[in-house]
């Protein structure tokens, strides 16, 4: 289960929602949870940013996460030694 931490109304959750679920169509892909949690994650970041709309949320979304493969993050590189 998602836990968005903010004071959010039904109408902001659906504003959220309905951005995630455009950038699954936009991509052609299958909802998963990780790839549900970090789209989510994003989007709440950016309404908190003063991103209001599922337009513009689903914009940059899909600037951000341009493909599916842009969703996976690669745990090791984070402890790789250089």
């Amino acid at each position: 289960m998602i836990d968005f931490n903010l004071s959010l109304q039904t109408k902001d959750v659906n504003v959220l929602t309905e951005a995630v679920r455009t950038w699954y169509r936009h991509n052609h892909v299958t909802p998963t949870e990780g790839a549900t949690q970090l789209l989510c994650s994003a989007a709440v970041d950016l309404f908190s940013q003063g991103h209001r709309t599922p337009e513009e949320l689903a914009t940059l979304l899909i600037a951000r996460f341009d493909s599916p493969h842009s969703l996976k993050i690669n745990a090791t590189t984070s402890a790789a030694h250089h």
